[in-house]
């Protein structure tokens, strides 16, 4: 079967094709530009979607039997604040295109949808409150709220034959080039200041496989739902120990950062439909890939060659 996913060459949009691609799937990446033809480990075909709201995109759906939406404009880098001196544009271009192309995908006869949505629709929350797909949410940014309302509008357009289900997603790592935590890592070996920090985490290929099961569950299960993925909670010096082992970095890591002010989120919901998350060991191996690529520190290279 045919699956059209927008935003498939974004950090994110990639692990959900290849988790899409390894079990079969022919893909269809929808975005501006067509992929590096070796960005996947499968040929794709390309289809040049726009986020525009004024634009009627239906032939693009014409052999989409399911439709995955991760497609999302915003400042580089950022989501939460995205938006930059533009609020109008994202929200024009992120909630009203997005509900454009659920109509468009609903009218030419798509059979599923799901959209990446975000743990931003929560909002802030008590220290220690864990979030349930039950709770009423509370988005305190215009990024949160645009995926909360675009949530709505799925739900309101599911039917029988059109099933549009929401994944409310926490930070997604992962493995591949470039990789969200490049950054953090290019400041650590440098020297710079990290400062201690704890977050919720889900591995992008969990995450692809979350995607996928809500393509092969009964449609009566997931139709017109919100599901929560989330997997582990870990902290910079868990993300940069394994790099000081493997590189020779002899910067300090930070300190452990404080966890009791995290927000859990409940992953019961989606687990109940068979979903398992990789949990630590996927993060401790993923880590050791990260580090293992990494060139070795000057000062350890030196003191070898002695």
């Amino acid at each position: 079967m045919k699956v059209l996913v927008s935003g498939g060459t974004g950090l994110v949009g990639r692990y959900v094709v290849e988790e899409l691609l390894t079990a079969g799937y022919h893909v269809i990446v929808g975005g501006r530009r067509a992929p590096h033809p070796r960005l996947f480990s499968s040929p794709v075909e390309f289809a040049s979607l726009s986020l525009d709201p004024d634009k009627d995109q239906i032939d693009i759906f014409n052999d989409a039997y399911f439709f995955v939406h991760a497609a999302f404009s915003h400042i580089p880098g950022r989501y939460r604040g995205g938006e930059g001196d533009d609020p109008k544009t994202f929200h024009r271009l992120n909630l009203d295109g997005t509900v454009r192309l659920f109509e468009a995908a609903r009218r030419a006869g798509t059979r599923r949808c799901v959209f990446l949505s975000s743990r931003a629709v929560y909002g802030d929350h008590p220290a220690g409150t864990e979030l349930t797909e039950t709770m009423l949410p509370k988005p305190q940014t215009l990024y949160g709220q645009i995926k909360l309302d675009a949530e709505g509008a799925l739900t309101h357009l599911s039917t029988p034959g059109f099933a549009g289900v929401s994944l409310r997603a926490t930070g997604i790592y992962g493995d591949f080039s470039p990789n969200k935590w490049d950054g953090l890592i290019d400041d650590y070996r440098a020297g710079r200041p990290v400062a201690p920090r704890a977050g919720t985490e889900v591995h992008g290929r969990d995450l692809g496989r979350a995607v996928r099961l809500m393509l092969e569950t009964e449609s009566t299960r997931i139709s017109g739902e919100v599901f929560n993925v989330s997997d582990i909670v870990v902290d910079t010096r868990d993300i940069l120990a394994p790099v000081q082992r493997e590189t020779g970095c002899r910067h300090a890591l930070p300190a452990p950062a404080a966890r009791t002010a995290l927000n859990p989120m409940s992953t019961a919901k989606i687990r109940t439909l068979g979903w398992m998350p990789g949990g630590i060991p996927l993060f401790e191996e993923t880590m050791r890939q990260l580090a293992a690529a990494l060139p070795m520190s000057p000062a350890h290279e030196s003191t070898q060659e002695r």
